[in-house]
């Protein structure tokens, strides 16, 4: 049997009916069924298809002298009329059943949508009290409790503060609403889910947006002050989405800010930066070794200027105190939204509400089952294509330069170090995005295979590897140019060659720092700017162009055919809402962004907060206008991604450890500083990193093509390196200052990441999960909810005895009989009068 437990009605209906605080709310605008009383909840779409004899007598006037019907698409009418025979039989079935359940239903077939039926349906208020029943949905009680829902909304004084100072800024949202009140709230005792087995009989389902859905646009102020109409709209894990975004935007005020001053600090010291200035000094006349073989010559350390002025902008020893900052600061981002949760959850009336009540099958999973093909496939996500992707920019790379020096063009030649970092970032950043489409598909692909049993399971299984996938994707570029690049190339003389006679790569000699600092920058504004704005913003207007250009009516026509249309067929054109995965991807994403290389990019806080400003307004926007709405779904809290987010604060520690002491500078300056330094400062210190090699060293075939290209002889050259001269004994081992540094760096990230994960843990010990005021609100709610029934059941009792007394006092054998003599005493309260 085609079974109906299909729908949920949007039970959160009922609810709707009252506020937060139990005061009733005015009646919701909506569509209608024909009688103009019973609202439309519920709409399933369904395609009609045409008899055959029609579509026999219609070809047959098109083709009139056509002498028969060809056999083959005779077959295949029959075929098609089986199906949709099928179809409609499933219907009429599964029609039935809702019948059976007391939902109400009418049918719209004459839509102004060729080809799209419609079913519409209406739970009736017996209905939806016997779900809430099912689905122990709190209500409010006559009982309320005296309180503060802003205080409760916003919890600190200080955030008290900022709402009364910004009030004017408020949207007037429910502004009549009585807000020191709220209302006891008790669950029902069963609780029951439903699922629809489509199974192509029907084409969609969706319930119906409202007409004043228009506020839920303000996203950015309704989040930012503690309004949230999305619950109430969209359902709690919509609802939690926007608050989680609301308080992961504001965490960020603070951090953008931090990150701009460090920033700033970086600016003004430039120019004191003793390290830069020896690099600047033409009188230094060091000559650096060639960067390429044959087609690179010998260069001056003076032209690396620039770069080494600017990686002092993200090189500096603020950078280390900002890595700490942002490492606390997860921390309270984390428990900020774990206390910020727990103030929804009360508000909410989610405190009862507990995950392991019991989670339906999977349609596919039990069509497998009956089937008996359900067989344990494994894969493995293969993301190798993501590592042949970096191998192949790497070679761009090796080869553009290459190809630069060779040419005559005196502009190209001059500006090979930024035209070579930028191209191969803005290619990286394109392959980013073109791999994500495909790997959002392929971890779709790879968790069907698995066949999970539950929604809950596919959901987590889907949502893993897909931001296993799409974090490799992300990071891989960066995690080369930080922690790879520079370090597996050798030594003049003895380079490593890949694929032939590709030389890898080097650093400039300010470090592969700002290099990182560009990939960054380029990669997280091009994700935000294009795939995360101008995707969501230009496809459903690309979408919506083409459905113009394939339609026959003009503006005009199109535009009072779109007055005349009701709200189910307007609906019908929305988008489907595929769920909440590609939103909460975006942010962790952003958030590894923000976190996991920061010492080298302190700007990125600023860079996503600004992001975040323009997100939650088309998200907003997005939800309201452009996608069907979604199907109102319970949840206290964020699920797994909470659990990545907490992963990824953990890792940020470590990966931050390892960029200040093996990427940055900081560690050879410190090692320098205090131990080579004659007068205990800097002064000295780019000789000190520098080695010498022989240019008679060099393997045949690999010198210099131009020897010349300064103008004289050069018979030492200097590189990057801790090796010994090649004079001494050892020549060009590594030198005894390599091994202390390497020391002092594994040193560094040992301390630093015990130091900073043992305040981190300081921190969330020291902050309640609970917010004390939410823990006292929920026992006094407790109390007075015990002391209200005990006080029900003793009226029942009294009621009950004065009841009994009443009846033993007018028996038929009294009756007749004269009124008792008053007496000398009072009578007692069990007696008749």
């Amino acid at each position: 049997m085609y079974k109906s437990s299909i729908i949920i009605i949007n039970i959160d209906n009922l609810s709707n009916l009252y506020g937060d605080d139990g005061s009733p709310l005015s009646p919701r605008l909506g569509p209608y069924f024909s009688d103009g009383r019973r609202r439309v909840d519920y709409v399933l779409a369904y395609q009609i298809q045409k008899p055959n004899s029609i579509r026999r007598h219609m070809r047959s006037s098109r083709a009139p002298l056509q002498p028969k019907e060809d056999p083959e698409i005779a077959a295949q009418d029959h075929r098609t009329d089986y199906h949709e025979d099928d179809k409609r039989f499933r219907r009429e079935e599964f029609e039935e059943n809702l019948l059976e359940t007391g939902l109400e239903l009418e049918k719209d077939e004459g839509t102004k949508i060729p080809g799209i039926g419609f079913l519409k349906i209406h739970a009736p208020w017996n209905v939806l009290c016997r779900e809430a029943e099912f689905m122990k949905l709190k209500m409010p009680t006559k009982k309320v409790l005296c309180t503060s829902m802003t205080g409760l909304i916003n919890g600190s004084h200080i955030r008290l503060f900022i709402h009364k100072v910004t009030a004017p800024l408020h949207p007037k949202v429910d502004a009549n609403r009585p807000q020191s009140i709220k209302s006891l709230s008790h669950p029902f005792s069963r609780e029951k889910q439903h699922f629809l087995l489509a199974n192509g009989v029907y084409t969609s389902a969706y319930p119906l947006h409202d007409n004043n859905r228009g506020i839920l646009q303000c996203g950015f102020w309704l989040l930012i002050y503690g309004l949230f109409p999305h619950r109430k709209y969209f359902g709690e894990k919509v609802g939690l989405y926007f608050a989680w975004l609301g308080v992961y935007t504001q965490m960020l005020i603070p951090a953008a800010i931090v990150g701009v001053i460090v920033f700033l600090y970086g600016c003004a010291t430039v120019d004191d930066n003793i390290p830069s200035m020896e690099i600047c000094d033409a009188r230094n006349n060091i000559t650096m070794c060639p960067l390429c073989d044959r087609a690179c010559s010998y260069w001056k350390l003076v032209t690396a200027c620039g770069t080494a002025r600017a990686s002092h902008l993200f090189d500096n020893p603020a950078t280390v105190f900002f890595s700490i900052f942002m490492a606390l600061w997860a921390v309270l981002f984390m428990e900020h939204w774990k206390r910020r949760q727990m103030r929804l959850n009360y508000i909410w009336d989610l405190t009862g509400f507990g995950e392991e009540e019991e989670d339906h099958n999977r349609a596919e999973y039990e069509f497998r089952v009956m089937q008996k093909t359900l067989k344990k496939e494994h894969a493995t996500p293969k993301i190798t294509v993501t590592f042949a992707m970096v191998f192949g920019v790497i070679l761009y790379r090796i080869s553009i330069k290459a190809a630069l020096h060779m040419s005559t063009y005196p502009a190209a030649r001059s500006n090979i170090r930024a035209t070579v970092k930028t191209t191969a970032a803005i290619i990286n950043l394109i392959i980013i995005i073109v791999l994500d489409e495909i790997y959002a598909a392929i971890a779709r692909w790879l968790t069907t295979l698995e066949v999970p049993k539950t929604e809950k399971s596919f959901e987590e299984r889907l949502i893993f590897k897909t931001f296993i996938l799409k974090f490799v994707n992300a990071f891989t570029p960066i995690v080369y140019l930080a922690f790879f690049r520079g370090r597996l190339v050798g030594r003049p003389g003895n380079y490593l060659y890949v694929v032939g006679s590709y030389r890898m790569e080097e650093c400039a000699h300010a470090g592969c720092l700002m290099e990182l600092c560009i990939q960054l920058c380029i990669t997280m504004l091009g994700k935000q700017l294009i795939q995360n704005n101008l995707f969501e913003i230009g496809i459903p207007k690309l979408k919506k162009l083409l459905r113009k250009r394939k339609s026959d009516l003009d503006s005009k026509q199109e535009e009072e055919l779109n007055k005349s249309m009701q709200r189910h067929e307007k609906d019908h054109f929305l988008g489907p809402f595929v769920g909440l995965s590609p939103e909460y991807m975006e942010m962790i994403i952003q958030f590894g962004m923000v976190t996991l290389f920061v010492a080298s990019f302190p700007l990125a806080p600023l860079f996503a907060l600004l992001n975040n400003i323009i997100e939650i307004r088309l998200d907003a926007k997005k939800f309201v206008m452009e996608l069907r709405r979604p199907i109102a779904v319970k949840a206290k809290d964020i699920g797994i991604w909470y659990n990545l987010l907490r992963g990824l604060s953990k890792v940020a520690v470590i990966v931050n450890a390892f960029v200040i002491s093996f990427t940055s500078d900081f560690i050879p300056r410190l090692v320098y500083q205090y131990m080579y330094s004659p007068d205990g400062s800097m002064h000295g210190f780019i000789n000190h990193t520098l080695s010498y090699f022989n240019v008679t060293d060099f393997t045949p075939g690999t010198e210099p093509l131009q020897p010349m290209h300064l103008g004289y002889k050069v018979e030492m050259c200097r590189y990057k390196d801790y090796r010994e001269p090649p004079w001494s004994s050892t020549p060009y081992e590594l030198s005894k200052e390599f091994w202390a540094i390497l020391a002092a760096r594994l040193a560094f990230v040992i301390v630093f990441q015990n130091v900073v994960m043992l305040m981190s843990d300081f921190v969330d010990w020291l902050i309640p999960d609970i917010p004390k005021d939410i823990s006292l609100q929920i026992h006094k709610e407790k109390i007075m909810m015990v002391e209200l029934f005990m006080k029900e059941e003793q009226g029942k009792r009294l009621a009950a005895r004065d009841n009994h007394n009443q009846d033993n006092c007018t028996s038929p054998s009294s009756a007749n009989e004269s009124p008792p003599q008053p007496r000398s005493r009072p009578v007692s309260h069990t007696n008749c009068y």
